[in-house]
């Protein structure tokens, strides 16, 4: 129980699955990664990827150029998780299709 409650620590809520779906299809920086998650604010959005960053999960880039060029990246840590995305998108098509079917 107790490694399972880690686990759901590190990735709940509705958004974290959606901010690195975002990432792993090249939105790079805040605004980009805000655009491709319709309904998400922006102040949500700050605090998930502080809790990603926190977990290793994404890093923060900062360059240092004019305008200052904020990105983030996901970290090689976060492909073990690859498995539990696929299981839960597999699981929502299927539950999807239960609910909408007419008995």
């Amino acid at each position: 129980m107790l490694a399972v409650r880690d686990a759901l620590d590190v990735i709940n809520g509705k958004w974290k699955f959606l901010i690195l779906i975002s990432l792993n299809h090249g939105n790079k920086r805040f605004r980009e990664i805000h655009r491709s998650i319709p309904k998400m604010s922006t102040k949500v959005l700050a605090k998930e990827l502080k809790d990603l960053e926190e977990h290793k999960l994404i890093k923060r880039t900062v360059a240092d150029v004019y305008p200052v060029l904020v990105e983030y990246i996901p970290t090689d840590y976060v492909n073990t998780l690859s498995e539990v995305i696929t299981a839960l998108h597999k699981w929502g098509l299927n539950h999807r299709k239960m609910i909408t079917e007419r008995h």
